[in-house]
């Protein structure tokens, strides 16, 4: 008979006692700032919470994952309950990755919101106020065994509203670290001192002790007593647990307690010994990135003593005058010198990880080795580094000596600080940083701030300075990346180390994983999700700027530089050290603002070459990457990365995806990733013969910049009394210095991708990708990729190669008409173009650079010549067919966002636009566009228009294609103006003088009968854009229910600052206050289950002091309101690329399926040649896969379930139906916009009662909100002022927020720090009621072409007036939705027959 073994058995099986082992080390804490409460089971029962069984490892939140440990002998799970059926069902083939999951919008995942927020205190005896940095500094000082302050923080966290299943997990922690400590400096009284605080501040605050706490206690009794205390103390903490399942899992403590303990425990407390018999070492959770094998040293010294092959590759010329990062890069990349002409693939797995390994450890030691040597080989020539004025390494050497013995200083007064009874302003600083800065060292400390604040000063232009609080932030994330990096890296050692350890131990034997994971995988999974407040994943805003001031001071006090001037009498070299850097304050915008100005020598030196140093941690890998297995657990193997690339200070996203991950809700995405990840690159030798010729020429060739570009400089004007003369001409020298500048920038940049792809020639290496909040893939390494400029993509094709067949030579020679730019002709024509220019083809292959050059009049230069090589060989081997092809080919889609809003809307006419019908051509709304716009612009004219005139036969499908492609993603017409004005410039560059008109005219001009074209051809995606900003305009201004609840308890959190303008009126004041709780942001899922949380509210700005200077900063909260605007607008595009983005990722799972190479740039996929039929055919599956569920329909189902219960503000138009009567309501019961908000809260928590007679009740109140559903058909819109800059060929005013150039470029690099200057954005009540900033119908442009421009204005300001007029009262109403867009005629799966969907 089958039977279910005992739960706790199920997951912790530990052998029979073997009492000889020698004693086992507790493991140091989880990583770094992991303050998630502890996964052990709680002694006390707590019956408000769901009951989870087993003590596996596990990742949860909070108590919704835990249960407790006195309900385990009533657990309904155990086997004497279960009814055992004789019938066996067959396991469920498990899904392919690429077939959809089902997903019930009706219990999307839900964040819990805290129920009572903790407010900020003030600092004593150097423990901070705020809640995040008091975690932050004991974490910390338990880092660095500073047990005594760690106490102080612990019991000062004792005193605020912490729940206690949260503090016990801090409790545990301290433990932890105390028994560590014993362990490195034992101490005759830590013992005691453990068991008092263990009576203290656990057993006698009752707090729900768990079996870690247990497990702890257990080992300080062991360590320290023995005979019959011993005996008396293991049987007081045993006989705390209420049952077996309970001491099952204080046994199950492997990382803490050993077996020599567990035979001491079994030989007292006999109950345990019962236990014992046939259970076996659980071994800890994992790591997925542990080396399997392990390479010998004997084996990687042989791979660097190989003799390279004689390789004729010449070197890349370097930019003149190269200085600091030229030579770091070739530092970093001698690594391959060394290697060269070994193909590592060729090692095995272990050999290669070992490669990898060296090549991602950070070049901290390695920049200071050489500095010191340059310093030395100065010497050594007897040269005096004082008068070299080139040597930077060597002075940067004397900077490092410099700075280290000032930290060192600092390091020897942190003690004396700590110990002071009354500290001043200092001594308080030193309490905050000492922790953070005593987790690395003072020569580490030293190199990392020499590099972080060179890097950052060079990053934003040398000669200009740097924003303080831009520099501070910058530095302090190098650090604290830095410190991160040791321990993690000093605790994946340990973990390693210990598994293997208790591996040996176990005699062979083996944990049963698959029972495991079938136990995990029935465990239900909760779609309500607790954050921890110990989710402390970077060090807080104050903890940071505390670190990068001390080290940024330091460095300022000790830096010089040696500046060398000739004598103007004697001619002789004069040196004088100064600072290296100064800081200073500016005036700008009414405020101060601190600057850090390098000195003007070393922005001579830092001008001549780009920075390099820490770009070992963002080359390519020469190993497939790590598996994403967490969300911080993939891609490099040493380099710590995110799954999700989350703004500073954000926390709601972070926590949305752990939860994700979880769950497995986010496999698909993960595994999506991997796939992209996994895709092997070569460089492709002939092409970069031929670029590394024409860089060296240093003559412009395709998009390579000249070496010396000849720019003409306008001569300056004779001296006249017209003072615009020599502003003119002194503004036009300013553009060509700009303009010089740029290229000579844009070939430094160059030069490092040349010099990496030289590294990597012989190599074959991979991408690691991760994506950003939306979901859309980046590869990680940073300068050399295949979403790059058209130069780095022609010098890449696929490791692996497959041979051409009859389809793939011809999408070859499709491929070369597309990156020529013939991409919209039919596919049998662009076959043809490459059959009608063979002669070119060949020619451009054998003779790229002395031939007839075809290649360059190609729109992707560098891709055609690649094209053209792969073409030549093809036909040139015995058989084309056969040939083995490795180049990437690619299809693009057609407008991808407009195919996403014309399948959502189907729309007809829109599918036929963008070719999701079939048709025997590729139909191009680009050129539609231009042709509508030309037709304008022709009608204009006949009436003498000198706009239409200086337009004329300027329009083309590339002048419009930006500003069409952007649109349907929200660009503003300021942004379409940019684009227009790039792309004539790049056509005309004399347009002035052509025209006679400024060319931002013209361009605004062109921009607006573009917006026109479009508003008359998108009707379809518009009412979905505008369906899409309604509902979050609305749900911008909602309150859910534990709000309300708050609210009507009186604990809303701090009161917010008012302006003063409202300081006079009380009622205004409450209104501000509710307005402030708005704070409820757009959360959405993908159709691959992946959480999109957007991340724009308005953070608070805080004053923190400094010793350099008080800084502004911003401080983001989740409980901060949200950016409303910037919500409503960003909701559309962000909507749209998560489609796309699941589109690709569910593409490559399937073409991964069906072993297809496969690589994407967002809506560009790329595979072999012979592969693009089938690849084909997954695209057009896997999009009609995604539309054929009703998207829009499921998203309003999950904001139905997300928001439930909620209440907005809106507003009534006046003179509506229902509005006398409200009044009159208002009038009789004169109560304030709060008592209507809690009576509307109290209204609706009756109707969604499941009383009958509570559901009555709720029915008979009279509230404002019930006046207006008895009256009115529909509901107010709230957001109409906003939406008018959302539809799709809108044109707003000149002074809409032009917030779309930020989400466009969100996902494109982290971004930098805050300004230091508090946010403009925030506004009192009425902007978010009735005064709303009007967009005006006539811009800005139109006005001043017209010489009407105050006209103009004073209309807009009518307009404003009667805007505010037409709007009535304010009310509260349950937060529902409009209804859905009815739905077009077409059917997307009449999109299996289009071959144009992408082509």
């Amino acid at each position: 008979m089958l039977v279910r073994p005992p739960a706790a058995r199920r997951s912790l099986p530990l052998r029979r006692i073997s009492p000889t082992n020698r004693p086992q080390l507790v493991a140091r804490l989880p990583f770094i700032h992991s303050f998630r409460p502890s996964s052990r089971i709680f002694l006390t029962a707590r019956p408000e919470l769901p009951l989870r069984r087993g003590n596996t490892p596990h990742d949860g939140y909070g108590p919704t994952f835990q249960r407790s440990l006195a309900t385990a002998i009533s657990d309904p799970l155990r086997q004497d309950e279960i009814p055992f059926s004789n019938s066996y069902v067959h396991p469920s083939p498990r899904p392919r990755l690429s077939d959809m999951r089902p997903f019930d919008p009706s219990a999307p995942l839900l964040l819990k919101l805290d129920k009572t927020p903790i407010p900020r205190t003030r600092s004593i005896q150097g423990v901070p106020g705020g809640l995040d940095e008091m975690l932050s500094v004991f974490d910390a000082c338990l880092q660095v065994g500073k047990l005594d302050r760690a106490a102080l923080v612990l019991t000062r966290l004792s005193d605020k509203p912490i729940p206690s299943h949260h503090l016990i997990a801090l409790h545990n922690q301290y433990l932890r670290a105390a028994i560590d400590k014993a362990f490195e400096q034992p101490d005759s009284e830590w013992a005691s001192s453990l068991h008092q605080w263990y009576e203290l501040h656990i057993r006698s605050k009752e707090l729900p002790q768990t079996s870690e706490t247990v497990a702890c206690m257990l080992k300080v009794s062991l360590l320290s007593a023995q005979g019959s205390r011993l005996e008396r103390l293991v049987t007081r903490y045993m006989g705390m647990l209420p049952d077996d399942d309970a001491i099952y899992q204080v046994l199950s403590e492997v990382d803490i307690l050993n077996q020599q303990d567990f035979g001491v425990i079994s030989s007292i407390y006999q109950p345990a010994s019962r236990l014992l018999d046939d259970w076996e070492i659980p071994l800890p959770e994992e790591e997925p990135h542990l080396p399997t094998e392990e390479a010998s040293p004997t084996q990687i010294a042989s791979l660097f003593e190989t003799k390279p092959e004689q390789d004729d590759v010449p070197e890349v010329m370097a930019v003149p005058q190269k200085g600091l990062g030229l030579k770091s890069l070739r530092g970093i990349l001698s690594f391959f010198s060394k290697i060269e002409g070994v193909d590592i693939s060729k090692l095995s797995l272990a050999e290669r990880r070992e490669v990898q390994a060296r090549l991602e450890k950070d070049c901290v030691d390695s920049a200071v080795a050489r500095w010191k040597e340059e310093n030395r080989a100065l010497m050594k020539m007897g040269l005096n580094s004082s008068l070299s004025t080139n040597a930077l390494n060597s002075q940067l050497y004397e900077w490092h000596y410099a700075l280290e013995r000032k930290l060192k200083e600092e390091f020897s007064l942190f003690k004396e600080s700590e110990q002071r009874e009354r500290k001043n302003a200092e001594d308080q600083d030193r309490c905050l940083y000492a922790p953070f800065l005593s987790q690395s060292n003072p020569t580490r400390l030293a190199a990392v701030t020499i590099l972080g604040v060179l890097n950052a000063i060079s990053a934003s232009g040398a000669d200009k300075g740097i924003q303080l609080s831009l520099l501070l932030t910058q530095l302090s994330k190098a650090v604290e990346d830095d410190i991160k990096h040791l321990l993690r890296h000093e605790q994946l050692e340990s973990k390693y180390k210990a598994r293997k350890a208790i591996a040996r131990r176990k005699e062979g034997t083996s944990m049963d994983s698959s029972t495991v994971q079938s136990t995990a995988q029935a465990e239900a999974k909760p779609n309500i999700v607790e954050p921890s407040i110990y989710e402390i994943k970077s060090w807080p805003v104050l903890i940071k700027t505390k670190v990068g001031v001390a080290l940024l001071s330091a460095l300022i006090d000790t830096a010089k530089v040696n500046v060398v001037r000739e004598h103007p009498e004697t001619k002789a070299l004069v040196s004088q050290r100064q600072p290296a850097m100064a800081h200073t304050t500016i005036n700008r915008k009414g405020r101060k603002v601190g600057l850090i100005m390098p000195n003007k020598f070393l922005v001579e030196l830092l001008k001549r070459e780009p920075r390099g140093d820490f770009l070992a941690r963002h080359l390519p890998m020469l190993v497939d990457p790590e598996p994403w297995t967490k969300f911080d657990k993939g891609g490099f193997i040493e380099y710590p990365a995110q799954l999700v690339r989350v703004k500073h200070g954000e926390k709601d996203q972070r926590i949305y995806a752990e939860a994700a991950m979880e769950r497995g809700d986010m496999e698909q995405v993960s595994k999506g990733l991997d796939v992209l990840g996994r895709t092997g690159w070569r460089i492709n030798r002939n092409v970069f013969n031929v670029m590394l010729e024409a860089w060296n020429s240093g003559k412009e060739i395709a998009n390579i910049p000249p070496l010396d570009p000849q720019i003409p400089v306008p001569p300056e004007p004779e001296p006249s009394d017209n003072p615009l003369q020599r502003r003119e001409w002194v503004r036009a020298v300013k553009a060509v210095e700009n303009e010089k500048s740029g290229l000579h920038s844009e070939r430094c940049f160059m030069n490092f991708q040349l010099e990496i792809a030289r590294a990597f020639k012989d190599q074959t290496f991979y991408f690691p990708h991760n994506m950003d909040f939306r979901g859309r893939a980046y590869p990680i390494p940073t300068y050399l990729n295949h979403m790059g400029a058209d130069h780095v993509r022609g010098l890449l094709y696929f490791a692996r190669g497959k041979e051409l067949g009859e389809n793939g030579l011809r999408w070859l020679k499709v491929h070369l008409a597309n990156v020529f730019g013939y991409d919209k002709a039919s596919l049998k024509e662009r076959e043809q173009f490459a059959t009608d220019h063979l002669k070119e083809i060949y020619d451009s292959a054998t003779n790229p650079l002395t031939g007839d050059r075809w290649w360059l009049q190609a729109e992707d230069a560098w891709q055609c010549l690649a094209t053209c090589f792969e073409l030549k060989a093809a036909l040139e081997s015995p058989d084309p067919v056969k040939y083995v092809s490795h180049l990437p080919v690619h299809q693009d889609g057609t407008c991808n966002g407009l195919q996403h809003y014309a399948a959502l809307g189907g729309d007809v006419w829109g599918a036929q636009q963008v070719n999701l019908l079939p048709g025997d051509r590729p139909a191009d709304v680009y050129s539609a566009v231009a042709e509508l716009v030309k037709q304008t612009i022709a009608d204009e004219l006949k009436e003498d228009n000198i706009f239409a005139k200086a337009a004329d036969g300027k329009i083309t499908r590339k002048v419009v294609k930006q500003t069409v492609m952007t649109n349907v993603y929200g660009v503003t017409f300021v942004g379409a103006k940019a684009q227009v004005l790039k792309q004539l410039e790049a056509a005309y560059p004399n347009l002035k003088e052509e025209t006679g008109i400024p060319p931002p005219m013209l361009a605004s001009y062109v921009a607006t009968k573009i917006f026109k074209a479009l508003s008359t051809m998108f009707r379809g995606a518009h009412d979905i854009q505008y369906w899409l900003g309604e509902c979050a305009g609305r749900i911008c201004r909602a309150l859910t229910p534990e709000q309300i609840e708050r609210i009507a308890n009186g604990d809303a959190g701090p009161t917010k600052k008012h302006s003063s303008s409202l300081r006079g009126t009380k009622q205004k004041r409450h209104i501000e206050d509710i307005i402030s709780q708005f704070n409820s942001t757009l959360i959405w899922t993908t159709p691959l289950r992946m959480p999109v949380v957007q991340p724009y509210r308005k953070s608070e700005v805080r004053v923190i002091a400094t010793s350099l200077q008080d800084l502004n900063l911003h401080t983001p909260e989740r409980s901060d309101p949200v950016n409303r605007r910037k919500q409503l607008q960003a909701f559309p595009p962000n909507f749209i690329h998560s489609l796309d983005a699941s589109h690709m990722l569910l593409s490559a799972l399937e073409c991964d399926e069906l072993n297809l190479t496969f690589a994407a740039v967002h809506d560009s996929f790329w595979t072999h040649a012979a592969d693009i039929d089938v690849m084909n055919r997954v695209l057009r599956d896997c999009f009609i896969k995604i539309h054929s569920d009703d998207v829009i329909g499921r998203l309003l189902s999950e904001f139905e379930a997300r928001y439930k219960g909620s209440v907005y503000l809106c507003n009534l138009e006046r003179n509506a139906p229902a509005e006398a009567r409200i009044k009159k309501l208002r009038k009789e019961r004169n109560i304030s916009l709060k008592a209507e908000l809690l009576e509307e809260g109290e209204r609706l928590r009756l109707l969604m009662s499941s009383d009958p007679e509570e559901v009555q009740k709720g029915r008979e109140m009279v509230t404002p909100a019930s006046i207006f559903d008895e009256m009115s058909a529909t509901q107010p819109l709230s957001t109409i002022d906003e939406m008018e800059s959302l539809g799709l060929g809108n044109i707003p005013g000149e002074n809409a927020v032009d917030t779309m150039e930020a989400v466009l470029d969100e996902a494109e690099g982290e971004l930098s720090a805050d300004s230091g200057v508090p946010d403009d954005n925030t506004r009192p009540y009425p902007e978010d009621t009735s005064d709303l900033q009007s967009m005006l119908d006539v811009n800005q442009f139109e006005a001043h072409i017209t010489g009407d421009a105050r006209r103009v204005a004073r209309e807009a300001e009518k307009k404003a007036r009667a805007k505010s007029k037409s709007v009535g009262i304010s009310l509260w109403m349950p937060l529902t939705f409009p209804e859905v867009p009815k739905k077009g005629d077409f059917d997307v799966s009449q999109l299996k027959d289009s071959q144009y969907f992408f082509s």
